[in-house]
């Protein structure tokens, strides 16, 4: 058992401009026990790369989200996020999830599936109609999940442009300082508390006025908690899924056999999503820190209590341990538990969302332009908690 107390390593290792895996995981994954690294601000943490012990710490409830609000957090921007839902541990947690969790269950998500369909083949129509070079994301990958969650929270069609600028910020990584990154908060939480007295006055049939009740009639929740669950949808609910839409598609343009097996066999899109979701690394380091509640042992490195523990998810998912091959990308591949949509209590509430959203998103793009290719530079975003193009422009 190690307890090594070696300097720290600077975190993150993934570069923003390129969805490459840094090979400073492949190495952390051969040495034994974890990695010492510290992030820009906040305390040095261990890092757990191998899936084993990913899965371990995700899962085991010795480890806590909410215990980070007493520490300073490990994090790579100066502001601190109010994580919400993320950040709490059961039985808030659970009180919490447990109100939303309904509205994305499998079967209610499915009901969705002929709307996403039909908006991304009208998307697909615009892009045609206007020809080549488009920005397929601005033109496709953002409009789609901005929609269906705007949809759901009653969000007005006007309003949702303004959600780019307020989510870029929640999710930057930048030289924002404390206070703006507070500013821009406060000002998403006052145009929901604003949309929420509209829901109040006239309750409609959607995910808000349900989570409006659940506050006014059986006081499950409290005021600020029915805001910042609010907000935490609509921030998680477009953002990954608008930045892995354009992943996956350069994900396949570099590896045409895949996207022509895809092609040929349009059934293969379930698997083929949870293959992109295993194979790309969607962070540009690990994030939510958990922080051991006792002494535990972690792949031979003892985490004494109250230490933080940083999981890579993206280099967990490509851990030879546990997957064959795991640099190679194989949309035939079947079987596999990856953990794109983390696992434990806090596993992603959205995910049959995310993978609908996904399937239909990728699977009209590349079955309607079968000679899709780039066409141009791809602009990243840089200082994101996520990495992907801001601008991606395709031809066809």
């Amino acid at each position: 058992m190690t307890t090594a107390d070696t300097a720290p390593l600077s975190y993150p290792f993934n570069v923003p401009e390129s969805l490459e895996l840094s090979e400073e995981y492949e190495q952390a994954q051969t040495r034994p026990g974890l990695l010492k690294v510290r992030m820009t601000y906040g305390e040095p943490a261990w890092l757990v790369t191998r899936y084993a012990e990913a899965r371990f710490v995700l899962g085991d409830q010795r480890f806590s989200r909410a215990e980070g609000a007493r520490h300073d957090e490990p994090r790579q921007s100066e502001g601190r996020r109010d994580s919400g839902i993320l950040g709490m541990d059961p039985p808030d947690h659970t009180r919490l999830r447990t109100l939303v969790a309904k509205a994305f269950t499998v079967r209610q998500v499915e009901k969705l599936r002929p709307q996403v369909k039909q908006l991304a083949h009208e998307l697909l129509d615009e892009l045609e109609a206007a020809g080549p070079p488009a920005d397929l994301v601005d033109r496709y990958a953002l409009p789609i999940p901005v929609a269906v969650i705007c949809r759901m929270l009653g969000v007005p069609a006007e309003d949702r442009p303004r959600f780019r600028v307020w989510s870029d910020a929640a999710l930057s990584t930048s030289s924002l300082t404390a206070a703006e990154f507070d500013a821009n908060m406060e000002e998403l939480r006052a145009y929901m508390r604003q949309l929420i007295e509209d829901h109040r006055r006239a309750p409609r049939d959607d995910l808000m006025t349900a989570l409006i009740d659940a506050r006014d009639v059986n006081d499950r929740l409290s005021e600020i908690e029915l805001v910042d669950l609010c907000v935490g949808i609509l921030v998680a609910g477009h953002e990954t899924t608008a930045t892995q839409i354009p992943n996956f598609v350069l994900a396949l343009l570099d590896h045409p056999g895949q996207l022509a097996l895809l092609r040929e066999q349009p059934e293969l899109i379930a698997g083929a999503v949870e293959e992109l979701l295993r194979f790309v690394p969607l962070g540009s380091g690990a994030s939510q820190p958990r922080y051991a509640t006792e002494d535990v042992e972690v792949g031979g490195t003892l985490v004494r209590a109250g230490s933080p523990v940083l999981v890579a998810v993206g280099a967990a998912n490509r851990d030879g341990l546990r997957f064959d091959a795991p640099g190679t990308l194989d949309i035939s591949r079947t079987g596999m538990q990856h953990l794109g949509f983390g696992h434990g209590v806090h596993h992603c509430l959205g995910a049959p969302l995310a993978r609908l959203e996904l399937q239909e998103a990728i699977g009209a793009l590349v079955t309607r332009f079968p000679e899709l290719r780039l066409a141009g530079d791809v602009v990243w975003k840089n200082e994101m908690l996520v990495r992907g193009p801001r601008v991606l422009p395709v031809g066809w």
